[in-house]
This record gives C-alpha cells, structure tokens and sequence, in this order.
C-alpha cells in the first residue's frame, strides 16, 4: 500500500514562466517520475513499448503516430511516460487498506493522494448504510448489477458512463449490453469536450471528424494551432509541428496565454533539442481574448471576401465553391457586415495583427485549423467551429492536404464515438446493429453527461455504470453533480486506480478493478490484443506487456460480457462467452456493423492498422444537401459586467485528465501549489486586487444564483486583459450544470463570468 503518501500542503512558489518547452528537462522529469513509480527495469520495458507497432497504445493523449518504420524508439512524450508509469506503479490497494479508511475520510484526501495508493487490487463492496468499502467476490458483484438493472422500472433508469480510455472492443460491448438492455443512456467523455466539433463539423461537412493526417501536418504551408496547449495536452504535436516548420510551414497560435511549448520547442530526441535553442513554432501569436476566436475568423472571412471584391478570380477558390459547397451567398452577404469595432472588442486584437493573419493565408495553399476545448467549451463554441469551416471552404482548403483538425485530448474518444457510445447514434447504425444480433434497438435518444446528472438529481435514474473515468471530477456544477450521484441506488465504477468517483457513493457502491493498458491480457483463446483510434481517424492494435497488478483483475470486455450474461439470462442469444474468450470474435462483429471496418481482423493486424475512409477527402460530403454549408453565424461576445473576469479552466503540465501527478505546472511557473487564479497584471490593479492576494472565485448564472470556489490566490500572469485561468477540477464546482454550449449541450468551461472576492471581505 501506498497510505504513507502525505497529501500535499500549498506553498506556493512562482518563477517566471518558460518560453520553451522539452528539451533535457522534460527527460528528466518522466524519468524521474517513472523510477519514483516503478524499478529501473519495469521503467525500461514500459518506454521502450509505448506507441510501438507489437506494443501498447499511450493511454495519455489521441496524437497520432508516425507510420512504422518512421516512429522513433522512443515514441513518446514527458507526459505520456508519466502516464504509462503511473499506471504501471508497483503500489497497490487491498481490502486492509479498505478497511483502514473510511469512505468519509477517503473523501476528505486531494485527488493526488487517491491516485498515489497506487493499483486496484480486488472487487469492493459499499453496502447500504455501510462507512467502508468491504471485500466482495466477482460473482456476487454481477449479481449486485444484474439484480439492480433487473428491478429498474425501465432501462432508461440507468446510464452507462465511459471515458475515452475504453479501447473500441470494450465500447463496442457497452453499447450492445445498454442497447439489447433497452437504452441509449450512453453519456460520455465527448459530451464535455469535443461534442461542439461533432456537431459543428457534421452539419457543415457530414462527418464529425477531422480529414487531416499526420503527413498532412507535416508539409501544410500554414497550420492555426487556436485554443490548445499542445506542449502540455499531447505533446507530441509539437514534434509534428516542427517537422511543419522544417519543411517550410507556418504556425499561427490563437490562446489566451502564451503558453511555452507554442513559442519554441527543443526535441529532446535530437542534438539541436539538447544543445541548441530548437524550434521558433509560433511565427505569429495571437493573444486573444476569452471566446473571441468567433469573431477573429468572421474578420478573417469578411477579408477574404474583400480581397476577392478587389480582385475577382484570385483569392477564392471559385471553381470549388460552386462545385462543393452549398449556402455561400447568405453566408457572405453576413459575413461583409461584421464590424471591425466587435471585432478589435472581442477579441482584444488590432486590426493590424488580424491583416497580418490574412496576409499569411493569401501566401498559403495548403491550410489546416486544429483546436481543442479552447473552442468547443463555449457557449458558441458550434457556431465558432462552422466559422472556422467557412473560413477553409472560401479557398477550397476542405481537402487532402488541407482542412480542419480537432485535436481530441483523450486516447480512444474518437473511437469510442465510432463504435456507437453516443446517446444519439444515427438510425443506420441501430439498424446494421439490430440486423447483426438479431434485436430492434431502441431509437429514443438517450441522456449526454449534463442529461444524466439532471436524470439523478431529479431520481429519474437509479443506476450509474463508469468504466475508465473519474465522473464526478470530470463534471461541471461538483456539488449538483455528488448530491445526484448519491441519490442513485447503485454506483459501479470499473477502474485501474483509486479516484474521487470512489467516494461519492449511491446507497450501494461497486469497486471493480481492471486491467489497464499496459497489462497483458489472457483469456481462454490466449492472449489478446485490444485497439484504438486516434484523432486522425488511425486504428491500431495494442498490446499490453507487463503482469497484471492483480490475479482478481478482469478486463473491461470480461466485465462487460459476464455483467451481460448475468442480466440478460440464458434466454439472450448473444454469445457473450465468446467475446470474453476471444476478441476476434467483437472485430468479426464490428466489421459487419462499422461502417469502414470491413475485413478488421486482418487488417488491423499490420503494423501501424488501418486508416478509415474520410468521404471528405473524395468531395463526398454526408450532409443534407450532398455538399459541404456555409453558415451564417451570428456575431456573439463575452461581455462580463463591471468588475467581473471570464474565467477558464485548464490543466497543468504535471496533470493528467483529472488527476494531477504533482503540485507543479512548471511551463508557466507554478509551483506547489493548484488554487491558483492567473490574472493579467493590469486587470489585478483595475479590480483593486494585489499579486498573490488570497481570494474566493464567485461565478454568477442569469437566475442569480452563486457558486463559489474558496481559498484561491492571485498570481500575476499574461493572460490575455478580461481573461483569467485557474486548474480543473478545483474549479468546475464554479460552472452551472445549465451553462452548456448551444447546441451540443457541452459545459462552457472555458467562459465563466467570475468575480474575485478577497477572502477577509468574503464572509
């Protein structure tokens, strides 16, 4: 057991932020990290398997990886061996340590502390009206679950909840058991991240995802890097990114900090990364305020067609236009009256920085747009995103070689999407489901992550299912979304490491430990092999390679198939047995059901898979009308009141999803400590406040109410001026569970109007 771990006091330090990132110390810092968790020998076997072809998947991010043959042996990132060790750690927590803690005191430990305990080690049981967890066998487990579903007054009672750590032949299980169960209740990860990009990009180009490749990065002429920190959230992009500027490329880097990684990189894996100054990434950087980038590409687009006025037939890709896309005149008749005054507001720019963008656009033929939750988390984060199509569609820049590229932060989201977790699949998909195992599939939509809160809070769902997540700190609105989760008749959490989910428990609570990525896996065919998808639409296989943490551990496909056996009952034709003994046996199904996995089985067993098929990329665009829209998107702004902020939630560079593995963010200077606010210098004079002055973050919601986060200190940091950002999940109790995202229902994150109240002020 790991119980000796102290959680951390805050003492907070600050440095000045760094203007690079990599280079020697980020080797430093994973090595050291990994031999803290693991021997010198487990350390090795991990690194030098990561991200390899007969290796395991990353679990840390979705960037893609180079092409066999091309890939580095050491295939990895800071972060990535972090997580891969974390994972691998050689603590464990048994039944004693179980019994030493009670559930209320577990509760009362920081979320580092319950990740430092280290592996799961065998099924837990909370009892109704029980203070501990208590040792429980896997057979008793199922019949726990299976009883619950069984009394449940309809399927829709109960959600099925995952993170994007699922790989596809898990996801592809969850969805058939919740689905022949009866239900679309299939919240996911995605619903609080990417869920703007899908929608954005399914109305405007009929495919929710990316068309862009990795070698597409590579020899692109510009590349928008807009809301994301790629040093930090997938670090491996700012090799790609590199290798862009070594081919000649440009880099223009949209975000509300200047974050290090996007000002120069030094790659550790190469003599100029180690003794030289590396790579300049950013030619150009925008510092821009909270929830401008709406308005910055409206700008960009009204220049665009301004240029084209002055000169017909040299800036717009006219031929493509009219063979491609639907809806341009309405879209360009609104986009000529956005008003540079809005604009130069909204996004705290001059005009001369945007016509400087503009002048690099003009001199690009091959242009992508990539961008994470610094978009999506808004409340016109679809709008923003239809924008930025707009934008690529004015210059026939939707092709290969060219196009959007979101960046998905977790390892299979974007497969799990694909193997049918969504609460609202299309009716094509139910059908080839319900065609292959011989059911009608339900065709109601199902609850998203916001929905299934608002379900147990109001006692309209009983029962939560969690596989590969850490729900309760992955969520907006904390204290709403604990009281509903404790209103449930059963919590099941199926997971590798201990996490706040365990503690904010329904009135009977299961601990079910699981393999994680890095674990061999063998049933009884021998061992098996499991795949992913990455951001760019990439499937591969993966392999773990060290002994599992437990004899007791399942693999998510055996609990998924065992919990099916046991609430279906012998009368459900399904052969879930042969899908526990075997996985070929999913892919078989999968290939007949996914559109794009024909033939799977072989073809994810060459080296480095299989690319899925982007119709995008042929001019074949799903949509409605059969062409790629343009939009007409509203002109919108955050305009906090007097003596207010618009605050953003981030995570540090020692972070990982919820978890952090330290108290450090050393890019920007932070250490040991997390209730930290980073405030532009000019905005802490104007609000009357002073550099490292302990205050509460209050957040304000249109019916009045207040939401406060305690104990927080002012740092003194540029942000861009009305912008301020501080660490999640320390402050997702602050965003209103009705704060979402027009649209796709996604909880606006990153645009919270605060205001800061010192602390001998507060109470």
């Amino acid at each position: 057991m790991g119980s000796s771990i102290e959680d951390p006091t805050d003492q907070l330090t600050v440095t000045p932020p760094k203007e690079w990132a990599a280079g020697v110390p980020a080797v430093v810092h994973a090595i050291q990290y990994s031999l803290r968790e693991n021997s010198a020998r487990r350390t090795a076997l991990t690194l030098l398997n990561i991200n390899q072809t007969k290796g395991f998947d990353c679990p840390g991010c979705a960037w893609p990886e180079p092409a066999p043959g091309k890939r580095h042996k050491n295939e990895y990132c800071e972060n990535g061996a972090k997580h891969i060790n974390d994972e691998a750690t050689t603590r464990r927590v048994t039944a004693d340590f179980f019994r030493e803690h009670s559930i209320a005191e577990l509760d009362g430990h920081s979320d580092y502390w319950l990740n430092q305990q280290g592996r799961l080690t065998e099924p837990m049981v909370k009892r109704p009206g029980a203070t501990h967890y208590e040792p429980v066998d896997w057979d008793e487990a199922f019949d726990i679950m299976a009883r619950e579903l069984r009394a449940l007054a309809s399927p829709d009672e109960a959600l099925f909840y995952t993170s994007g750590r699922l790989n596809n032949e898990a996801a592809f299980l969850l969805q058939l058991f919740a689905r022949v169960l009866g239900t679309n209740n299939l919240p996911d990860c995605s619903n609080m991240c990417h869920e703007s990009s899908g929608f954005a990009l399914g109305e405007t180009l009929g495919i929710g995802k990316g068309n862009v490749t990795l070698d597409d990065i590579h020899h692109a002429d510009l590349v928008f890097v807009v809301g994301q920190n790629p040093g930090t959230n997938h670090p491996r992009m700012l090799s790609a990114l590199e290798e862009t500027k070594d081919n000649g490329g440009s880099v223009v880097a949209v975000n509300t900090l200047p974050e290090a990684g996007l000002m120069r990189f030094k790659n550790p894996q190469q003599v100029g990364g180690v003794i030289g100054r590396g790579t300049a990434i950013a030619d150009q950087f925008l510092h821009i305020r909270a929830g401008g980038d709406l308005a910055l590409f409206q700008a960009l687009n009204r220049l665009l067609l301004e240029a084209e006025d002055a000169a017909p037939g040299t800036v717009l890709d006219q031929d493509y236009i009219a063979a491609n896309t639907v809806g341009f005149e309405a879209f360009a008749d609104g986009a000529r009256t956005v008003a540079w005054e809005d604009v130069l507001k909204a996004t705290g720019l001059s005009r001369a920085e945007i016509e400087e963008v503009h002048r690099r656009v003009l001199g690009a033929r091959n242009v992508i747009v990539c961008w994470a939750m610094g978009l999506t988390q808004h409340k016109h984060g679809v709008p923003t995103i239809r924008e930025v199509v707009n934008f690529l569609l004015l210059r026939g820049n939707v092709r290969p070689g060219a196009g959007v590229c979101p960046v998905r932060g977790h390892s299979n989201v974007q497969g799990d999407r694909t193997m049918g977790v969504w609460e609202q699949m299309p009716q094509s998909f139910l059908d080839a489901l319900g065609k292959e195992f011989g059911f009608t599939a339900p065709t109601r939509h199902g609850l998203d992550s916001v929905g299934a809160i608002r379900a147990m809070r109001d006692g309209a769902a009983k029962v939560f299912v969690g596989l590969a997540g850490n729900f309760v700190r992955a969520t907006p609105d904390s204290e709403v979304t604990e009281a509903a989760l404790r209103r449930c008749s059963l919590t099941v959490q199926v997971s590798t490491k201990l996490n706040r989910s365990h503690t904010v428990c329904g009135e009977t609570a299961l601990i079910l430990p699981t393999l994680g990525r890095s674990d061999r896996d063998v049933q009884a065919t021998g061992e098996q092999f499991v795949t992913v998808e990455d951001s760019m639409s990439e499937v591969h296989a993966s392999r773990g390679r060290l002994a599992p943490a437990s004899p007791h551990l399942l693999s998510e496909v055996a609990i998924l198939c065992r919990l099916a056996r046991r609430t279906l009952g012998k009368e459900d034709p399904i052969a879930w047995e042969d899908f526990e003994a075997d996985y070929g046996t999913v892919r078989d199904h999968i290939s007949r059901v996914v559109p794009g996995f024909e033939d799977f089985n072989a073809r994810v067993d060459r080296p480095g898979g299989f690319a899925l098929p982007n119709p995008v990329n042929s001019a074949v665009f799903p949509t409605r009308s059969g062409k790629a829209q343009f939009s007409l998107n509203e002109f919108t702004m955050l305009e906090p009141p007097p003596g207010h902020l618009v605050l953003q939630s981030l995570r540090s560079h020692d972070q990982w999803n919820t978890i952090p593995y330290a108290m450090n963010d050393r890019y920007r200077g932070i250490h040991n400590a997390r209730r930290v606010v980073l405030v532009n210098p000019e905005d802490i004079t104007e609000l009357g406040l002073t550099d490292r002055q302990s205050v509460d973050l209050v957040s304000i919601w249109h019916d009045g109410t207040e939401r406060r986060a305690a104990g927080f200190c002012v740092v003194s940091y540029p942000t861009s001026r009305g912008s301020a950002a501080s660490y999640y999940p320390e402050t997702n109790v602050l965003v209103p569970l009705d704060s979402v995202a027009d649209i796709s229902n996604t909880p606006t994150s990153k645009g919270i109007i605060v205001r800061l109240e010192p602390v001998a002020d507060a109470h």
